[in-house]
């Protein structure tokens, strides 16, 4: 039976596993959806969620300063222990995160963080190019759903496509280096600047 994006979605709720984890689990065991979270379990790769409620107050402030000085991010990532917030792999992981964040701008951290007035905005701008272009009343509501998905995906860093493997989110990301390094992982706050471009209050848009 083939794989459909759906199972694949239903597993990675299930378990917390990456996209590409998922797939790969569904594949090995031919889409039998227990098999597959037994999979995942065996290698490890199934317990990002239940990791996800544990307390993470360690960590590491990363700072990367891209373009010969042209951009500059700070970003604070947590993890449980001091022993893995000193590992080569943590710092490697932040640097990653800094590096995504130097190169798609994301302005929040979680969906969670945007303004309601922004996304209310947001819907009015979807609404107006709607009707501006002469659509159907009755496929406005898909058109802003759409609208608004996109604009989450553009702005909200947990929901980035993963600047060096787009098939991975950066949640995904997170998802799997907690499942290698066994603990809760949390990117706490960040703060980008870019030369010569109008101040604006730091992302504390990022905040906890």
């Amino acid at each position: 039976m083939a794989v459909t994006t759906e199972d694949i979605k239903n597993l990675r709720e299930a378990t917390g596993a990456g996209i590409l984890n998922c797939r790969s689990a569904l594949q090995e065991t031919g889409n039998d959806f227990e098999k597959a979270v037994d999979f995942l379990r065996e290698k490890g790769l199934a317990a990002a969620r239940k990791r996800a409620d544990r307390e993470a107050s360690e960590g590491f402030v990363e700072l990367y300063s891209h373009g010969d000085g042209r951009v500059g991010v700070m970003v604070e990532v947590n993890c449980e222990t001091d022993f893995v917030g000193r590992s080569e792999d943590f710092r490697k992981f932040t640097h990653e995160v800094a590096l995504h964040i130097a190169a798609s701008s994301p302005q929040y951290i979680r969906e969670e963080d945007i303004p309601a007035e922004a996304l209310e905005r947001e819907e009015m701008i979807a609404m107006a190019r709607a009707k501006e272009e002469g659509k159907p009343e009755k496929i406005i509501p898909k058109i802003i759903e759409g609208y608004l998905k996109k604009f989450k995906d553009e702005v909200v860093l947990l929901r980035q496509a993963y600047i060096r493997d787009e098939s991975l989110t950066i949640q995904d990301l997170i998802n799997e280096n907690v499942a290698s390094m066994g603990e809760n992982i949390i990117i706490r706050r960040f703060a980008r600047y870019e030369l010569g471009e109008e101040s604006t209050a730091d992302s504390e848009a990022a905040v906890e």
